[in-house]
């Protein structure tokens, strides 16, 4: 089953090495379909003149090409990520040149520069017409008609009518000048309420007097935050179209009225010299009055008033095909619970009214404020209990009546799933492993009619090999899991408190507030059996909270979990215990009593909306117990774990280029001799495999540059600290269909180490002034098979600096490459690959 490393390696990167070279040899644009001896668009460029920034130039770069007409732009088809081409160009017209002006020009002003020049003018690339009129002789036989020839000449090569082209690049020279500058901003509003609520608010204003531009998109977006804060503060029925914004660009000088002409004059002449080379204006806010007579608009006084919650209804149990004014006056067959302002309608009764005011976040006789609609309506869609959510609202006198109309989900629904892997080298001693696993998954949403979520998993695999030396089953693993997740509103009350009390609210994203959270219950049980190695039996018993808020995810276990552990230790481990002591001490009985875990995750786009940017932090403490109950110490593993990520990835219109940055450390504070001075081997840190360091196999790297592990027979690896980036760069290919092809090179540099150091596994410890001669480095390229609802990956990965190889430093010498390293064949051990092949699913970051 073993695949020729050489013959792999060519099959892989041929597709991949060809564009990255071809690239380089054929022309950078390719035109299929073009018009013979007719102008066409070849290529456009965007010249910029002015005193701008870098940051007005990038901006101004990338969308003002958006703003070519369609019949003066050249579209450019991107082939293998490298090179492009220009399909059916369209021919030239000088008519267009004034259409897109008018598109520039109009995008300019929208961003504050309103005094834009531009001159655009084209290039053809000509071609004598005696050369045209050779060809042609030379091509037809005599008295043969000229269109007929012109006809058949397009059916020629590319090469043979090259030369008849007539290619055309436009290029536009822009001039923004000077951007009008707000001098300062205003609020006049009729409303003395609304008038407050904008002064006070007035430091959060998105305008910043002497610095921003007179930008229409800023302007309207400060328009929408005082929308929103109204509409925070009870103006149900305010919207942007019931506030203007006034700019007024006369100077104020010339307010100054003076009597003498001459003086006037010249007052006038300076004012316009001065908004000549830096022209300002004064934004004023006011109240837009209701201009419709035909009495369909609602009068004013309605828009500028705020309004109270009134009475909520609850149709839980709403058909999604029923019409919302059909459920609201048919209360014939239904039956009724009521609590307070709180009313339910339902014919089965499959949702508890508790459960529903407390998912709720509206208070009778309270002010309108739309955030604590949007959250009850969040809190709903959140929970699996309902597929679909809908609203209304009605206006009874000063106060809004909410009806909430929810479709509920199937009952419940089971899965199956099978998977497979491959994995080179997790063990010397049993070559390539083949791994499959069949899951059966069962959910149901809605428990105890309160919208408990319960889900239950049984998954069962095996681990076998094609080698003879080896026995063929390697590996088996079981689990079921059990995990029910409850809505839970009044969670952070244990924690709500003392975080205000000592100001923490004020830090973002610690701005913790009351929303809907969920509590989780979970019971797995687990047996692994490794051949020859070892029987392992986990049974983990955790309880915790997880909310969500904007774009954060925060996770509290308090108390955290009950891990037990069981293991049998089989020949095969006790013989490597006596090649490498340090595995004894990791591979011991105990439990783990985790009484504080903690996780905070985020993702947002930043401030480029190109990029996508994911990062989390988590911390996890075991052990505290037994320093309060004694007899515990040599039974209950003590150490306190953290780690976080980084993830970045930015898009152009094809391409993307992917940056991950992770580590960890783990401190084992109790230090006993049962349990040594290392995390146990189960909540250690490895590296390698499809989704680490992809040149090296599963668990197959470190720890630091110990050798010790390649010289036993067991060589799985584990270290209680971890540093590792990864850096790759994503490509098209090609397309089939509904299946996308693409190409990936990558770079992986990292390695795990121990905190600790201990005389048995020499290397391994980390140590700051050898760090980075203890960093593992690796390169590759990758296909991917793109079917949109799952992506297969398939990596080739090569050693680049290994710090167990003992020649030249650790670096790969390429003038004495080889596929394997012999280096510790004296010792009994197989060579090892210098390359590693991963078959994954899904990106690996």
């Amino acid at each position: 089953m073993n695949i020729r490393p050489r013959t792999f390696f060519y099959l892989l990167c041929v597709v991949v090495c060809c564009s990255n070279f071809f690239s380089c040899i054929f022309p950078k644009y390719t035109v299929k379909n073009y018009p013979v001896d007719t102008p066409f668009v070849f290529d456009n460029k965007i010249i910029l003149k002015g005193n701008l920034t870098k940051d007005e130039k990038a901006t101004l770069n990338t969308n003002l090409v958006n703003y070519w007409a369609d019949s003066l732009y050249a579209p450019k088809e991107q082939r293998f990520g490298f090179f492009y081409r220009i399909k059916n160009p369209p021919i030239y017209d000088s008519v267009n040149i004034q259409r897109t002006e008018v598109f520039m020009k109009g995008y300019l002003k929208s961003l504050g520069y309103y005094n834009p020049q531009m001159k655009i003018v084209h290039f053809i690339e000509k071609v004598p017409d005696n050369d045209l009129k050779n060809y042609q002789q030379r091509a037809t036989p005599p008295n043969a008609d000229s269109a007929a020839t012109l006809e058949r000449l397009t059916k020629k090569s590319f090469k043979e009518l090259h030369k008849f082209q007539r290619r055309v690049t436009v290029i536009d020279t822009v001039y923004p000048g000077k951007p009008t500058i707000i001098d300062s901003e205003a609020y006049a509003l009729d409303s003395p309420r609304l008038q407050f609520l904008a002064d006070s608010s007035k430091k959060a204003s998105l305008i910043q007097p002497h610095v921003s531009h007179f930008a229409q998109s800023l302007v309207g977006a400060e328009l929408n935050r005082l929308v929103t804060l109204y509409r925070q503060k009870g103006y149900f029925l305010i919207t942007r179209q019931n506030l203007i914004a006034e700019a007024d660009t006369v100077d104020q000088s010339l307010l100054n009225f003076s009597l003498d002409p001459f003086e006037q004059a010249q007052k006038i002449a300076e004012a316009a010299e001065r908004k000549k080379g830096n022209p300002t204006t004064i934004i004023t806010i006011t109240q837009r009055q209701n201009l419709d007579t035909t009495g369909d608009a609602l009068p004013d006084s309605l828009y500028f008033r705020p309004y109270k919650n009134g009475r909520v209804y609850f149709y839980p149990e709403a058909s999604i095909n029923m019409l919302t004014d059909t459920l609201i006056k048919d209360t014939a067959n239904v039956k009724i619970d009521r609590y307070n302002e709180y009313t339910m309608y339902y014919t089965k009764h499959l949702f508890y009214l508790t459960l529903l005011r407390n998912l709720a976040r509206l208070r009778e006789g309270r002010l309108y404020n739309e955030d604590n609609l949007v959250r009850t309506i969040n809190n709903f869609n959140q929970l699996p209990a309902w597929k679909q959510v809908d609203y209304r609202t009605v206006i009874r006198g000063d106060s809004l009546d909410y009806y909430f109309f929810m479709s509920p989900a199937r009952p419940g629904n089971i899965t199956l799933s099978l998977e497979g892997s491959r994995n080179t080298g997790d063990f010397l001693s049993t070559g390539t492993l083949i791994g499959t696993s069949f899951n059966i998954g069962y959910n149901a949403p809605n428990l105890f009619k309160s919208a408990v979520q319960y889900s239950a998993s049984l998954s069962n695999g095996v681990e076998f090999t094609f080698d003879k030396d080896y026995p063929f089953l390697q590996t088996f693993l079981s689990s079921l899991s059990n995990t029910f997740s409850i809505p839970n509103k009044k969670v952070w009350s244990l924690i709500n408190g003392p975080i205000k009390w000592l100001h923490l609210d004020k830090i973002n994203p610690f701005n913790f507030v009351n929303d809907q959270g969920t509590r989780k219950i979970s019971l797995t049980g687990s047996i692994a059996d490794r051949n020859n190695f070892y029987h392992l039996r986990t049974v983990v018993l955790s309880h915790g909270f997880e909310w969500h808020k904007r774009n954060f995810t925060y996770q509290l276990k308090f108390p955290g979990s009950i891990e037990f552990y069981s293991l049998d230790t089989l020949p095969l481990l006790d013989s490597a215990f006596k090649q490498n002591p340090f595995l004894r001490t990791s591979f011991n009985t105990g439990t783990v009593v985790s009484m504080l875990q903690v996780g905070l995750s985020n993702t947002h786009t930043g401030k480029n909306p190109a990029n996508t940017i994911f990062w989390r932090v988590g911390a996890e403490e075991s052990g505290a117990i037994a320093e309060i109950i004694t007899g515990l110490q040599d039974k209950i593993y003590r150490y306190i774990k953290i780690e976080g990520e980084y993830r970045i990835q930015h898009k152009w219109q094809k391409t993307s280029l992917a940056f991950r940055v992770s580590g960890g450390f783990g401190y084992n504070y109790g230090n006993t001799g049962k349990f040594g001075n290392t995390l146990p081997f189960f909540k250690q840190f490895f590296a390698g495999g499809p989704n680490s360091m992809r040149a090296w196999g599963l668990r197959q790297l470190g720890p630091g540059t110990s050798v010790v592990s390649d010289t036993s027979n067991f060589r799985e690896r584990y270290g209680d600290m971890q540093f590792e980036t990864n850096l790759e760069y994503r490509y098209p290919i090609a397309s089939f269909g509904s299946v996308k092809i693409g190409g990936a090179l990558f770079a992986d540099v990292g390695n795990i180490w121990n905190i600790r150091k201990d005389a048995a596994l020499p290397g391994a410890d980390f140590n700051i002034n050898n760090a980075l001669k203890s960093l593992a480095i690796g390169t590759g390229t990758g296909i991917r098979l793109d079917f949109s609802y799952f992506l297969i990956r398939l990596d080739f990965g090569i050693k680049l600096r290994d710090p167990a190889r003992y020649e030249n430093n650790g670096w790969l010498d390429l003038t004495k490459f080889t596929w394997k390293n012999t280096e510790y064949s004296q010792y009994g051990v197989p060579a090892r690959d210098n390359y590693a092949i991963q078959l994954g699913i899904g990106l690996p970051f």
